[in-house]
């Protein structure tokens, strides 16, 4: 796994930011993560973790490593928020925070006296930034990433996505949510609630599907040859040679007659291309790529 901060921003925009994260599970210890990369002061609340766990976390079941990655950097403080000792740290924390993130439903967030106008009133500094499986009405709705990926047309047969795409799609708009906190702090001296639904997560995922740019017989959708997997060798090439240059490199590779992006869109090419694709190893065709400047991913068979 790669070190967390292989992908820290140059610039740290939100250094001189304190953020409180009571969110469990991915997005909200995701969003966590990418704030800390960009130079804020983090810290996260977990309720105390069962007798003989690290953390009460559900990811830290889920897979330990993940946890470790996201939370390396992060300041994890444990408070029983059922307890009056727990509410005490709770309120300790909000005191010194200039954004809070929450991953509850609004009835859960109402008992925990967590309301916004309440919260708002005894914290005018803070802002929240609340995650929610589904925006609005909606939000007290169960669900998780696989449901909003479904209800947004992303999920294909009985096989699972491949990744937690609502999840983290989510974790990028909270992080964007609190950095919007900031800039409207900057500019308006106020606090303000955001809310992020993982649905709209998906929505905005699913736009490309939607806009129809990647149905059957649509370019990205499979009827351009020189966008697509083959077979190889000894594996499987993730091949994405759409624009006219690349397409020309493809086909001259290839020995094709024709380079066009309009030759690519006929049904006789991708014979041709397969085929020349089958004869060749991942190394040769990793080679060819760099010659060529073909846009190219080789991949172990699938």
């Amino acid at each position: 796994m790669p070190a967390p901060t292989a992908t820290r921003p140059a610039i740290r925009p939100l250094k001189g930011t304190r953020v409180l994260s009571l969110a469990l599970n991915l997005p909200g210890p995701a969003a966590l993560m990418r704030c800390r990369d960009m130079g804020a002061t983090c810290v996260k609340l977990e309720p105390p973790a069962p007798v003989g766990t690290r953390t009460s976390d559900p990811m830290g079941f889920y897979n330990a490593g993940a946890y470790a990655f996201m939370h390396q950097g992060i300041k994890t403080v444990t408070a029983d928020l059922k307890s009056d000792k727990g509410r005490a740290v709770l309120q300790r924390e909000l005191a010194k925070a200039d954004v809070l993130v929450t991953s509850f439903r609004p009835s859960a967030l109402i008992k925990l006296g967590l309301g916004w106008k309440e919260l708002h009133k005894a914290y005018p500094q803070l802002s929240m930034v609340a995650i929610v499986g589904t925006p609005g009405e909606r939000a007290e709705e169960p669900g998780h990433d696989l449901t909003y990926m479904a209800e947004n047309n992303l999920v294909t047969g009985l096989a699972l996505p491949a990744s937690l795409y609502a999840d983290m799609g989510g974790s990028l708009l909270a992080s964007e949510a609190i950095l919007q906190t900031r800039l409207h702090q900057l500019q308006k001296g106020k606090a303000v609630r955001i809310e992020v639904a993982l649905s709209d997560s998906a929505r905005y995922l699913g736009l490309p599907n939607a806009w129809g740019l990647t149905k059957p017989g649509s370019p990205v959708g499979g009827s351009h040859a020189g966008y697509a997997v083959y077979p190889c060798k000894n594996g499987r090439v993730a091949v994405a040679a759409l624009e006219p240059n690349f397409s020309a490199a493809l086909a001259e590779a290839a020995g094709l007659p024709e380079g066009s992006v309009k030759a690519m869109m006929r049904p006789e090419t991708r014979e041709p291309l397969a085929a020349f694709f089958a004869g060749k190893t991942r190394q040769q065709l990793e080679k060819l790529a760099a010659a060529k400047d073909i846009p190219l991913h080789t991949l172990a068979a699938g």
